[in-house]
């Protein structure tokens, strides 16, 4: 046995890794989830620079379903990340709690929000692989909203 293998064998192993590598995109798909939101207020397809459902419990409850419908399988059930594999979004601007100024925990908040929805519609995709589908055109405002109410509800992990 040769213990350098040829260039054919490592084109092989490249490929069959990029294959491997991409498997998990193909089961990321983007369905909407099966709740009712009509309790929401409408946003008629705008998108605010707040999240307008803050600290509304029937806009997280709407979010708690969405996300185990649709983000739990990567995210953890009901927003539970500690051993998910993707990244724990209760983490998702815990430092805002923590500043006494409310203009600039406001505003840190509207930077979290905006990271939220940007994130939520455009996935996440790192070196031609994609982590996260994308949701633009699959989830309307009430829902990214409702999904941010509930994650924003859900607390911080222990230890944070």
């Amino acid at each position: 046995m040769n213990p350098h293998p040829s260039p054919t064998t490592w084109r092989r192993l490249l490929g069959a890794a990029l294959l491997a590598a991409a498997l998990p995109a193909l089961a990321l798909d983007a369905q909407r989830p099966q709740v009712d939101a009509s309790a929401l207020a409408p946003q008629h397809g705008q998108w605010q620079a707040d999240n307008p459902y803050r600290g509304d419990p029937r806009a997280a409850e709407i979010g708690r379903s969405a996300f185990n419908q649709a983000c739990a399988r990567c995210h953890g059930a009901d927003a539970d990340g500690h051993a998910a594999p993707a990244p724990d979004l209760r983490r998702l601007g815990r430092s805002c709690t923590r500043i006494a100024d409310d203009a600039l925990r406001q505003r840190c908040q509207r930077d979290v929000d905006h990271y939220f929805v940007s994130s939520v519609l455009k996935g996440k995709v790192k070196v031609g692989v994609v982590h996260m589908p994308a949701w633009d055109g699959v989830l309307e405002p009430e829902l990214v909203w409702a999904l941010r109410s509930f994650v924003e509800s859900s607390g911080t992990p222990k230890g944070d």
